[in-house]
């Protein structure tokens, strides 16, 4: 088989890379840069807790030392604290907040540890053709050539070549939000947690203040500008400095300027993500991040849900249905962010009459805010792929647990039929499908006898014979599910259906409607050529 084309060496892409080697899939990494990436503290990234956990599966090891988990959030109006919120592992979990130009490192390292990814430095694509078989792609570049891949991928930003090429429409809003940012190491009087400040008591805070920190006492601060307002100058960027830090430590702070910058938000969603064999993810297929939806993660999300279907069609075949689930999937996600966003923004900053009407309506808006930054709500929460065409038809033998088909799985502690104990996330690195049993009590049976026991000789028959490879996981327990519950995970580590006991027949079904169908065509068996 021909490698996977990949067009961009962003961190979308460069994720999207090291998942697919993970899965056993070549792929040629075609990155128009000379393989640096330019530091800029000021652009700083905040990834939810599930794409955190994404990131450390992938070996992006610049997470632990340059990144920065919050001991809280704390929402501020005018002088008045009003709320305040403890995250950590035994309470809500807390975002990583990284530099992006970190994050891109840790990413580099681990494509360059994978034989599997051949990455090519200055080449820019400018010209793409596609028929049956594959996908072929001219570069440009000290050496222009022509490269053949199974399938293609663009993760090249905003200006995207490959939508370009492909035709695809990028309609959205332009400058929906404008921030002043800067980076500053300092001292601020609430240590390691993040703030909110709305409608701050001095001349240069505006409407609305963030400051998240980083390691070594490192800030990031956002002003909230006037959307179409004048241009910040060095000096102006300065007073906000100064009369923020002083407003908040009661008199003269020192600190250190690291870095500035403005910070443009605009709205756009690709109408196609996929056309034929090539497929657009992250900036390339969409562009949010207003009032804290946060767009770099939604590109991860991206790679993730991209990289197993195209592993399974690369390694077995697949149906249409199967790569078309990818737009279905994360395109009306993505969208229903966007809608999410689009209609806070009119309450939010003051332009609707129902800010002034609606009884508590600061404290809702506050929470709301808060939801976008944490990862929570509308605006933040995890996707849940409610209508995917990869689920399955409801069978009697289906039951309810704390999860929604569709949604993540709960990362609880599960244990191999070897004995191994694991998170449960950890076991998607191998790119299959999960089978989790729920048993009480087998954390203090031996292996060998809880694996001849119950339900077990019977569960392993029914997972051996399913139409795509598994791997059975046992768990003490779940929430929402009773003893003998049974999970279908996807290798994304969605639900697919929970089911009371161990049904064969439906559980063969769902697997199958999770890899959408039985494979359309058959495969070629064209060697890859990576060069």
């Amino acid at each position: 088989m021909d490698p996977v084309i990949i067009v961009g060496a962003g961190p979308v892409g460069l994720a999207l890379s090291v998942a697919l080697a993970q899965r056993g899939v070549p792929s040629v990494l075609l990155d128009d840069s000379v393989g640096k990436e330019e530091p800029r503290p000021a652009r700083t990234v905040v990834l939810r807790p599930d794409v955190a956990s994404m990131m450390e599966r992938l070996g992006c090891t610049t997470l632990r030392d340059e990144g920065a988990r919050w001991a809280g959030w704390r929402t501020m109006r005018r002088k008045q604290d009003v709320r305040v919120v403890a995250l950590g592992d035994d309470v809500a979990p807390s975002p990583l907040h990284i530099p992006q130009h970190a994050l891109a490192r840790g990413l580099r390292d681990a494509v360059a540890a994978q034989p599997l990814i051949n990455l090519v430095t200055e080449s820019h694509v400018d010209s793409l053709e596609q028929d049956d078989d594959g996908v072929s792609v001219h570069t440009r570049g000290p050496e222009a050539t022509w490269w053949r891949g199974s399938h293609l991928v663009g993760c090249d930003g905003a200006r995207s070549t490959v939508r370009k090429l492909l035709g695809v429409r990028f309609p959205g809003r332009t400058a929906v939000e404008r921030h002043a940012v800067a980076t500053l190491r300092t001292e601020l009087p609430w240590p390691d947690e993040a703030l909110l400040h709305r409608l701050p008591p001095w001349r240069t805070g505006g409407e609305e203040i963030t400051a998240r920190p980083l390691p070594d006492d490192v800030w990031r601060l956002d002003w909230l500008l006037p959307a179409r307002g004048e241009l910040v100058t060095p000096d102006a960027l300065i007073a906000r400095v100064r009369d923020t830090l002083a407003g908040w430590s009661g008199g003269t702070a020192s600190y250190e300027l690291i870095d500035t910058g403005v910070h443009t938000l605009h709205h756009r969603l690709a109408r196609r993500w996929r056309v034929g064999r090539a497929f657009l993810a992250g900036d390339a297929a969409h562009l949010l991040g207003a009032v804290g939806t946060q767009g770099l993660d939604e590109g991860l999300r991206d790679a993730e849900n991209l990289a197993w279907k195209l592993a399974h069609v690369w390694h077995h075949g697949g149906s249409e249905l199967l790569l078309d689930s990818y737009q279905a999937e994360r395109r009306s996600c993505v969208a229903a962010r966007l809608r999410a966003a689009d209609q806070s923004l009119p309450i939010l900053r003051g332009s609707s009459p129902l800010r002034t009407y609606l009884p508590g309506a600061a404290r809702g808006h506050d929470t709301l805010l808060m939801d976008g930054h944490l990862g929570l709500g509308p605006l933040g929460a995890p996707p849940v792929y409610t209508h995917s065409p990869l689920a399955p038809e409801y069978a009697p033998g289906q039951t309810l647990v704390g999860t929604e088909a569709g949604a993540p799985v709960v990362d609880v502690r599960v244990t191999t039929p070897d004995g191994t104990s694991a998170r449960l996330r950890d076991r998607l690195d191998g790119g299959q499908l999960l089978v989790v049993l729920v048993a009480p009590g087998t954390g203090v049976w031996d292996q060998r006898h809880w694996m001849s026991a119950g339900v077990m000789p019977r569960l392993a028959a029914a997972v051996t014979a399913l139409p795509v490879r598994a791997e059975l996981l046992v768990t003490e327990s779940y929430p929402g599910a009773s003893a003998h519950t049974v999970l279908l995970v996807r290798p994304d580590g969605h639900l697919v259906a929970a089911f009371t006991g161990v049904r064969p027949a439906e559980l063969y079904a769902a697997a199958d409607a999770a890899r959408g169908g039985p494979p359309s065509s058959v495969r070629s068996d064209r060697t890859a050529d990576i060069n």
